[in-house]
């Protein structure tokens, strides 16, 4: 990255055109109604104070419009994030018996995360996003919907559970349902209603913000004083803070700030794509990452966590008219002004509506209709979402993006290791030769057999190559052409095993014959000295030209 597009803001501000100031100023109010609700309840589904999620919001809005590309993307505390937070800060405070220290660690993981963010900005990694491919990015997020979904039931009902994991949560909310607070399911399932219907049917208005202000009216107005509510917030700006853990808390924060990592590059640059393409402009994937890693290691020195894009947020300010970073500069003033003029405005807000919300963002991380489309367009890559949705159900939030980078992975070699592999024919009517599977009425010329084998030849499928060789050996041909226009790669494993196989054949009296080879992989035998035993002269351009030698040698 060049010297001037670390501060894209800067750039930003030096074009920004007046006219776009109003509907800035209004984008920004607007996204502000759901920044306060979300932020507060985001935070304690990462075990965290409300309060931080106030913070955060501030912080990080400021840091993306500096160092940010992108005009409209708003990053924030998001809902995905939020059990990944919690599955490492909540069970080192419970050991340590001290809750204070949540926001501690919490902040150190924000320094971590934006510390790997940056590095992998400066080192050109945007790739790291596709280590997450969409079956598996599919079948962890219905997996965390479902888990943030009964891990928030208790707290909608009025009463808390212990546990941890998926299966704890629904049995711990089975168990305590003579604890349920009548007051508090009204407050917080009425909420939820209000925010679906209002999504449903007029998704333009605010559905959160007028959810949690009939909340907080119900409970002064009607004196509900069994339903847990957040209580004053501190008033002022959030202070610096050099959060301090210990060197073993530091190494289990590392490891969950990479998977963090991952999981909020790979739905920044998804958001991004998404809202660049309606827009007409490309994505910069590390320059996103340097914003995001600004993003989090500003919240982390302000007492805050790691943070993300949020569609939905993103969504909101693109409808609401915004033009620029601005909005998001507005959001942040407003929410700052409120800590500082008027912090008690939500201290009657009640802690079953915070449910609401949590519930409502993972109703909408919840997507069966995906799930659908795979199984009936492709039964593998489902089983690799239903995979990946299982490791979260029953490992839990942090195993579970490592089962599904595992199974991305595992997935491509999976492709490389069994690809496809034909045989190929001359159909009548078709030029040139194609899947006999497909044609199976294709012609083939006596003693010669075309094969296409679609992968790059490595190690992994060296020996597939092999025996599929073999097997066409045995009906004794005179050639066996190999359509070698898929294969991208020969690897030393692989150019062993074709000499080895070559000497095979050609005591047997077969020829192992190319067309179509690409000329790096070309150089690449060369480079091998594959030609000793490999006739040079059994490399052709095309199959038309394979054929015709074939020809030429052993009549029609």
């Amino acid at each position: 990255m060049r010297g001037s597009q670390w501060v894209p803001g800067v750039r930003a501000a030096a074009t920004y055109e007046a006219r776009w100031l109003p509907r800035d100023l209004v984008a920004g109010l607007v996204l502000t109604a759901l920044l306060v609700p979300q932020g507060m309840a985001y935070a304690e589904l990462a075990g965290l104070p409300a309060i931080t999620g106030l913070y955060t919001s501030i912080l990080c809005l400021v840091a993306y419009a500096i160092f940010g590309p992108s005009r409209v993307l708003v990053l924030g505390p998001d809902s995905a994030l939020g059990p990944m937070i919690a599955a490492v800060v909540v069970p080192i405070v419970l050991a340590d018996g001290d809750p204070g220290r949540a926001v501690a660690l919490a902040s150190v993981l924000a320094l971590l995360v934006g510390l790997f963010m940056t590095v992998a900005a400066v080192a050109q990694l945007g790739f790291v996003a596709d280590l997450l491919s969409h079956p598996t990015q599919l079948g962890y997020i219905n997996g965390l919907a479902v888990t943030i979904f009964f891990g928030q039931l208790p707290k909608l009902f009025g009463f808390s559970v212990e546990g941890e994991g998926l299966f704890a949560d629904i049995k711990g909310f089975v168990t305590g349902l003579d604890e349920t607070v009548p007051a508090a399911v009204a407050i917080g399932a009425g909420g939820l209603a209000v925010i679906l219907v209002l999504q449903r049917f007029l998704p333009r208005a605010p559905g959160v913000l007028v959810a949690v202000v009939g909340a907080i009216a119900a409970v002064t107005m009607l004196g509900l004083d069994d339903v847990d509510v957040v209580g004053p917030l501190p008033q002022g700006f959030p202070p610096f803070t050099i959060p301090l853990v210990s060197l073993q808390e530091l190494g289990m924060l590392a490891a969950a700030a990479v998977g963090i990592t991952l999981v909020s590059v790979t739905d920044t640059i998804s958001t991004a794509s998404t809202f660049a393409a309606r827009a007409g402009r490309e994505v910069h994937g590390n320059q996103e990452m340097a914003g995001i890693g600004a993003a989090n290691l500003a919240a982390g020195l302000f007492q805050g966590f790691p943070v993300s894009t949020s569609a939905s947020r993103t969504a909101v300010a693109a409808a609401a008219g915004a033009k620029s970073q601005v909005t998001g500069l507005v959001g942040a003033a407003a929410i700052t002004l409120m800590l500082l003029l008027v912090p008690g405005l939500l201290r009657d807000m009640p802690q079953p509506m915070l449910a609401a919300v949590v519930i409502a963002a993972s109703i909408g991380l919840l997507d069966i209709d995906g799930m659908v489309r795979l199984w009936r367009q492709r039964r593998v890559e489902f089983a690799l979402a239903a995979s990946a949705f299982v490791g979260v159900a029953v490992l839990g939030v942090l195993p579970g993006i490592a089962v599904a980078v595992a199974l991305s992975v595992l997935n491509v070699f999976r492709r490389a290791w069994w690809p496809y592999r034909t045989v190929l024919a001359k159909p009548d009517g078709v030029d040139g030769y194609h899947d006999l599977h497909q044609y199976p009425d294709g012609v083939r010329m006596d003693g010669l057999i075309i094969f296409r084998f679609d992968a790059p030849l490595i190690f992994a499928n060296a020996r597939t190559f092999r025996e599929e060789v073999r097997r066409l050996a045995q009906q004794e041909p005179r050639w066996i052409v190999i359509a070698a226009e898929p294969i991208t790669d020969v690897d030393t494993t692989a150019a062993d095993m074709l000499e080895e196989l070559d000497e095979e054949l050609n005591a047997k009296g077969i020829s192992l014959v190319f067309a179509e080879l690409k000329h790096p992989v070309k150089e690449k035998i060369d480079r091998y000295e594959l030609t000793r035993t490999i006739d040079p002269a059994h490399f052709y351009p095309s199959l038309d030209d394979a054929v015709a030698a074939y020809r030429a040698g052993f009549g029609p």
